[in-house]
């Protein structure tokens, strides 16, 4: 599995701490920015991120703004992408395991790093259980094809 990682300023340290917590574990992953001291628009790094995995060249995506709600938004515009702002180890499980999330966002202001990377550990190592829970992601798939053109 390789992740896409992306931040803007105000998620930049906390990218920077999930970034080790990732090479710590062999968990390749590719970083789309943006650099130390930079103020940015998340929408930017957030959509290079998604066009990744959109293409196939990441399966998941890890993006942290200040909240995670903008990074959320951002990548939900993209076909196929299941972007989920969690902020407890519950809401993290949860994302993966009902929701089958393939983007975790984070909030930079609003996490402390030590819970942040139990959540990305949790987003991880959680399975997709299916069952009930693939219908509804079926149908999230048939609402994108109605609207995404």
């Amino acid at each position: 599995m390789k992740i896409a990682l992306a931040s803007d300023h105000a998620g930049y340290e906390l990218k920077t701490a999930v970034a080790a917590y990732l090479r710590e574990r062999g968990v390749p992953f590719e970083d789309f920015g943006c650099a130390a001291g930079e103020s940015v628009d998340y929408v930017d790094y957030g959509a290079r991120a998604a066009r990744a995995v959109v293409a196939g060249a990441c399966d998941r995506a890890i993006l942290v703004c200040g909240t995670g709600i903008g990074m959320a938004i951002t990548a939900n515009k993209f076909k196929g992408l299941r972007a989920t702002p969690c902020w407890s180890e519950f809401t993290a499980q949860v994302s993966r395991s009902h929701n089958d999330s393939n983007c975790l966002t984070l909030g930079g202001r609003t996490l402390t790093p030590d819970l942040a990377l139990a959540l990305v550990r949790i987003w991880l190592e959680t399975p997709f259980e299916g069952g009930r829970h693939a219908r509804r992601t079926g149908k999230i798939s048939d609402i994108e094809a109605e609207n995404f053109k």
